[in-house]
């Protein structure tokens, strides 16, 4: 079906139709000229997250259900990372003429989905004519309380550096489908094979925010000193995290978590399997600090590892490798830039 047959309006109508929305501080969603929210003594959290294809995600082998998953949970993220609950988003689309309503359900559809699963309303948008592929635009609205809301410039000296799952499976994903492509390049119909390495795919495809970390840190009376979701690599959020609180770190090579089948992918690739995991980005693990005096409780805590500590800005940001060597720190992480 053309969009042009529904219209604007009618194409909103279309996807939102049968919302419904979950959460008390969601006075009204959408169907007016302004969503209404009401928090009640709670800090409010705001962030927004721009996607363009061919810069961000490409459309050759990223399926437009799973980029829908994909645009809102990466949203969620960055309010976990502060210690807070993300509750609405809104969404605007500017969209070419090759898309038909259909290829916008499967976008809406994996949206929907996350949202469902987070618990969070979509409660408004726009969406417009594009002369330049896809771009997606999203907000997402949270919630912290006030004493509890966590930053990026509070880590102290002797603190210590924790960060939850596994790292670089994502960036190894994204290496196995650029491959894939460029080998099946000019074929209409192609199977790549990429039997045993699901993770990988599920990593860069449709990647999960850590709300089940910010509820065990709660749990267990953790309040971390600061915190970041690691977008870009941990090399760059362990360098924004020293930079803005005015300290130093030493982070352990042989402490870095990395998944077999990560490990695996890098020997496939050649590529170094600390690098991948320091610079390659897009695993939307939480990167965290806590005093020192907690460490027997955050050992107990399960998906996350111990990589290191901080230390005065003097002693510089290194990474101590397994022979013992200390590297500076440099970020190298994903740059839309270059």
């Amino acid at each position: 079906m053309e969009i042009s047959s529904l219209g604007e309006f009618g194409l909103i109508r279309h996807l939102t139709g049968e919302i419904k929305l979950k959460n008390d501080s969601t006075l009204k969603g959408i169907g007016d000229d302004a969503a209404v929210l009401s928090y009640k003594d709670k800090e409010v959290l705001v962030t927004t997250d721009l996607l363009l294809e061919g810069i961000h995600f490409d459309l050759t082998y990223v399926p437009l259900k799973h980029l829908g998953y994909k645009s809102a949970t990466v949203n969620f993220s960055d309010i976990y990372a502060m210690n807070g609950q993300p509750r609405q988003i809104t969404v605007s689309m500017g969209i070419s003429k090759r898309f038909s309503v259909e290829d916008l359900e499967d976008f809406y559809e994996g949206l929907k989905l996350a949202c469902e699963i987070y618990g969070v309303d979509l409660v408004g948008g726009d969406t417009s004519a594009s002369l330049t592929g896809l771009c997606i635009s999203i907000t997402c609205i949270g919630e912290a309380s006030r004493d509890r809301t966590v930053y990026r410039n509070k880590a102290q000296n002797t603190d210590l550096i924790y960060v939850s799952g596994d790292l670089g499976a994502a960036y190894m994903g994204l290496q196995l489908l650029e491959r894939e492509k460029a080998i099946f390049a000019g074929e209409k119909d192609f199977t790549p094979d990429f039997t045993g390495k699901e993770y990988l795919l599920e990593r860069q495809l449709k990647p999960e925010a850590r709300k089940d970390i910010i509820r065990l840190l709660d749990e267990n009376g953790i309040l971390p000193t600061s915190m970041i979701d690691i977008s870009d690599g941990l090399s760059s959020e362990l360098l924004h995290i020293c930079t803005q609180s005015g300290v130093g770190c030493r982070i352990y090579e042989e402490r870095i978590p990395v998944d077999y089948q990560t490990a695996l992918m890098a020997e496939q690739f050649n590529m170094n399997l600390t690098t991948a995991a320091l610079n390659g980005g897009e695993d939307y693990e939480l990167l965290f600090t806590v005093p020192l005096s907690l460490h027997e409780k955050t050992e107990t805590m399960d998906g996350i590892k111990l990589i290191g500590r901080i230390c005065e800005a003097a002693e510089g940001t290194n990474l101590i490798a397994c022979d013992g060597m200390e590297i500076p720190l440099v970020a190298q992480g994903w740059n839309s830039f270059l």
